[in-house]
């Protein structure tokens, strides 16, 4: 499942709304009642003067579900950056806006590689970046995913250190905002359970000793497959889980590749374990190929019943059938809104993600 991924930013409106904006909407009011034979679009469940961020605050763990400050279970979905050493020129003001606006999208998953060509190679200009993308999202009503997108190797315990210093200052800056979630593993691989477990409780009180609240992802084994690309399963998580509160555990599923026993799997560990699909994609585990929709609807579908939260990858315009965007578009500056950039697979989670989780 291990692949290669190889002014200020305009505001979502929350703000209180002007009498010209009032105006506005009541002259637009007509754009409610469609013609005979139009399609009415999905209406957003927050209210037009409010973001996700705003009707749901600070998540959290409860049971095994993910929840806003209310206690009531909620559901994101969004999509995942490309790694940000190579496609970080999709990440425009343009582009953000079209995914919070456009593809009413809920979550930002920010992925930064550690190694091949990542944050190791210079990790002030990498934590600088994701400052920059955590405060862009932020404005855009976001919940941020910031992704310690380790891979090769697949030990994370390679970057321990590392990963405690990236963490503390990340959250030391932005410890007062209620959007940020921390994924501290993208995909370990080759190690076992009791490998990444010991990671994660190095890693988390770091975090949680400048954002006690916060909300930390923990990758499991295999590439976050809970341990069924190496042949095992859930069961070893929840026979031996980290020992730290307010958490939950990554998924990962490529459809193509990941059918019968990988899906089984996760319809079993979903009512065992708190999880996060904080990666997807409708083609083959290498984030190309041939899309499977069908598969992987199967997968959304359950999803939904069970109120996981999911991200897709992803947002940029490389040449696989995994980005979203044709070959080009990021160059050209879009378009980012609407369908006449996408590949085919962009068409189809454009879609879903704008009927989907809390901006459904």
């Amino acid at each position: 499942m291990a692949r290669l991924r190889t002014t200020t930013p305009a505001r979502h409106p929350y703000r209180t709304l002007s009498l010209t904006a009032v105006g506005a909407l009541l002259l637009g009011a007509a754009a409610f009642f469609p013609a005979s034979g139009q399609e009415l679009e999905p209406v957003s469940s927050t209210s037009p003067d409010t973001t996700a961020i705003d009707e749901h605050g600070r998540l959290s763990v409860c049971g095994i579900k993910l929840c806003d400050e209310n206690g009531e279970q909620v559901q994101l979905t969004g999509m995942s950056t490309h790694g940000i050493q190579w496609y970080d020129h999709c990440l425009t003001d343009g582009s953000l806006d079209a995914l919070a606006d456009d593809w009413r999208a809920d979550v930002l998953r920010v992925s930064m590689y550690i190694q091949e060509g990542g944050y190791e190679t210079d990790p002030r200009g990498f934590t600088d970046r994701v400052h920059e993308l955590i405060e862009e999202g932020t404005e855009r009503g976001l919940y941020v995913i910031v992704d310690w997108h380790m891979l090769t190797p697949g030990d994370p315990n390679h970057n321990t250190e590392r990963a405690k210093e990236f963490f503390q200052e990340i959250a030391s800056v932005h410890a007062d905002k209620d959007n940020l979630l921390y994924e501290i593993a993208n995909e370990p691989n080759g190690v076992s359970w009791n490998s990444i477990k010991g990671y994660a409780e190095e890693v988390i009180p770091v975090i949680r000793a400048e954002d006690p609240d916060s909300l930390v992802l923990v990758g499991t084994r295999a590439w976050s497959s809970l341990g069924v690309s190496e042949g095992s399963d859930h069961s070893e998580i929840v026979a031996d889980p980290v020992d730290a509160d307010n958490i939950m555990y990554v998924y990962h599923f490529y459809a193509a590749s990941h059918d019968t026993v990988h899906y089984d799997t996760f319809e079993r560990a979903v009512r065992e374990l708190p999880l996060f699909v904080t990666e997807f994609g409708t083609q083959e585990h290498t984030g190309d190929g041939p899309d499977d929709f069908s598969s992987a609807q199967r997968y959304l579908d359950l999803m939904e019943r069970e109120k996981i939260s999911w991200v897709n990858w992803n947002f940029s315009d490389d040449f696989r059938s995994g980005a979203v965007f044709e070959t080009g578009t990021c160059n050209a500056g879009g378009p980012w809104a609407g369908t006449d950039s996408l590949k085919p697979a962009g068409e189809w989670i454009r879609e879903r993600i704008r009927t989907s989780g809390l901006s459904g």
